[in-house]
């Protein structure tokens, strides 16, 4: 059926009360009584075709306090056409909450919604369209801005916008920064430790490299065993993780896995961490988290491919909104979690997740959800110099990287998206590392890719950031 004509077409009987199941709560905390200016509730992102499970609105609050929303009432541009929240209904500041209105209405092509208080006569906000979104319509920026397209369908979750493509902010030129065939294919991920050490993993078999400056080049450092890199096994010491993405903390290291290259049909979503310090041949998980449960079910070669982390001091700084909470992030929430959160990117969707892992075990929490502005998300990279959350795409997005910042709403929004400097091909770039503060030069200091394809049997590729 047409888009045009299928929310017309099948519009239903007019519902006056719909039950609680047909909302769709997405924040801790947000059934209890709650008071706020009313202006605080914002319509922010409408699905009219092609939904899941239906038609449906999503309302956002931008204030610093919880909004009862009982009884309040969203209608198309048919006043005949309601739908009427449930009793106990509360919105937590920065928190989303999705209204199925399918189930008493569908959304035509051209059509509004509108959003009233209870009783149905004060109208709190509107949005009207002349024709189905590709996507959905949604503000840009998330709950503040006007209406327009978004990138992607972000349901419950912070809108994904569509940010206009700038130029690289470096230097137009790359140039190879591995030997001939001395990696190979299928190096994924990247992190600098210092501006003379970068890590480096494979997804197949399961490795960690250790390379060091050799000449214009990185190579595998030749002490402590990492000349041929270092194969990776879970906590009970066996199994081939398959290793996507590496980052340095305070905590040790960390990797994210998409499976068990032993299963490679199965999809496992871990976070492993390892000791880097070791001189053992071979590394056995000394921690990891399984979050295959907590994240959407993917394809096996389409799961956690890049991981970050960022401090603290940091996120309490820039007021980081917890959406476990429903309030401002405060670490002493997650006992045990050291002193960060960890950052992982999703391949299949493009979604960048944030956790509290406790260090302690295999217990984990999740705090934010956070739209990249891209299909897929290939490696995150935490710039502390400009506080800059970078995600990076593939080849699937021309080679482009996108930063994301804290908002006034203190959630992480794309502020601006790059395409890949003008003297690099499109290659399957799937990580990306950008260099200390202190290795600036004349301004500008190095950044890394990494090809998994090996194209022309090199891996790496340097060019430069401005500092």
């Amino acid at each position: 059926m047409p888009r045009n004509l299928r929310g017309r077409m099948r519009r239903v009987a007019v519902a006056l009360t719909v039950p609680l199941a047909a909302l769709t709560l997405v924040a801790t905390g947000l059934v209890g009584p709650a008071s706020a200016a009313a202006s605080d509730v914002r319509i922010n992102e409408v699905e009219s075709s092609g939904g899941t499970p239906g038609d449906w609105v999503e309302l956002t609050n931008i204030g610093t306090a919880a909004v009862d929303v009982s009884g309040w009432v969203v209608r198309d541009n048919d006043n005949a056409h309601t739908f009427t929240i449930a009793a106990g209904t509360s919105l937590p500041a920065g928190g989303h909450l999705v209204v199925d209105v399918e189930s008493a209405f569908g959304l035509g092509s051209s059509d509004s919604v509108r959003l009233y208080q209870p009783g149905g006569t004060t109208l709190v906000d509107s949005y009207t369209w002349t024709s189905h979104a590709s996507t959905t319509y949604g503000r840009c920026p998330d709950g503040t801005g006007a209406f327009a397209t978004t990138a992607a369908s972000t349901r419950g979750a912070p809108n994904s916008c569509v940010i206009p493509v700038t130029a690289w902010p470096g230097g137009s030129s790359v140039s190879v920064a591995d030997g001939a065939g001395v990696l190979g294919t299928n190096v994924s991920g990247l992190s600098y430790q210092t501006s003379s050490v970068l890590w480096a993993v494979k997804n197949g078999p399961g490795t960690l490299y250790k390379l060091v400056p050799s000449g214009t080049t990185w190579s595998p450092d030749t002490t402590g065993g990492w000349s041929a890199g270092k194969a990776l096994h879970y906590a009970n010491g066996s199994g081939d993780p398959d290793a996507e993405g590496v980052a340095i903390t305070p905590d040790g290291m960390v990797v994210s896995t998409e499976r068990d290259n032993s299963h490679d049909t199965v999809s496992l979503l871990k976070v492993l961490r390892y000791d880097a310090s070791s001189t053992a041949s071979s590394l056995t998980a000394t921690a990891e988290w399984n979050l295959t449960a907590d994240l959407p079910a993917v394809a096996a070669n389409s799961g956690l491919e890049a991981i970050s982390w960022i401090p603290d001091s940091y996120l309490t700084a820039h007021g980081f909104r917890d959406d476990h909470t429903g309030a401002v992030y405060d670490p002493a929430t997650y006992a045990g979690h050291g002193s960060g959160l960890y950052f992982v990117g999703l391949e299949a969707n493009g979604t960048v997740y944030a956790y509290a892992l406790n260090q302690a075990g295999t217990a984990y929490t999740r705090v934010a959800t956070i739209a990249s502005g891209f299909a897929a998300v290939m490696d995150l990279e935490y710039e502390p110099a400009t506080g800059h959350l970078w995600a990076a795409c593939d080849d699937t997005c021309s080679g482009r990287t996108a930063t994301l910042d804290i908002n006034a709403q203190g959630r992480f929004a794309v502020t601006a998206v790059h395409a890949r400097p003008t003297g690099m091909s499109n290659y399957n770039n799937e990580g990306f590392a950008l260099a200390p503060q202190d290795a600036c030069v004349s301004g500008v200091k190095p950044a890394v890719w990494s090809d998994d394809s090996n194209d022309g049997s090199h891996a790496l590729r340097t060019g430069t950031l401005t500092c």
